[in-house]
């Protein structure tokens, strides 16, 4: 498995914890919003490792739109909940073989 669909699912597990409505709004609000920063830091990295493999990048991008919006009480809990389930719908794809060019 490779680096891209790891952290797809380590951000897709994350991003399903912040969608639980009490628990995931405790978290950030607790925290100080502290949580949106580190995803949005974890989503741009995931967005680089999956476009190195040309990987699909839906979830990733989606999480980062998260990361921006999700201090707003109920419309940060529903993007959180989609960010996970496309996270991990394309974490559940096999990576696209990458063609091997030679070069002189």
């Amino acid at each position: 498995m490779s680096p891209s669909r790891v952290m797809k699912w380590v951000t897709g597990g994350l991003e399903a914890l912040l969608g639980i409505p009490v628990l995931g709004g405790t978290i950030v609000i607790s925290l100080a919003w502290t949580p949106l920063v580190v995803m949005f830091v974890l989503h741009i990295i995931t967005l680089v490792l999956t476009k190195k493999v040309n990987g699909a990048s839906t979830g990733s991008i989606l999480g980062i739109i998260t990361s921006c919006v999700g201090w707003i009480p109920f419309v940060g809990m529903i993007m959180h909940i989609l960010s996970a389930i496309f996270l991990m719908l394309d974490a559940s794809k096999a990576d696209k073989p990458v063609e091997l060019t030679e070069t002189l």
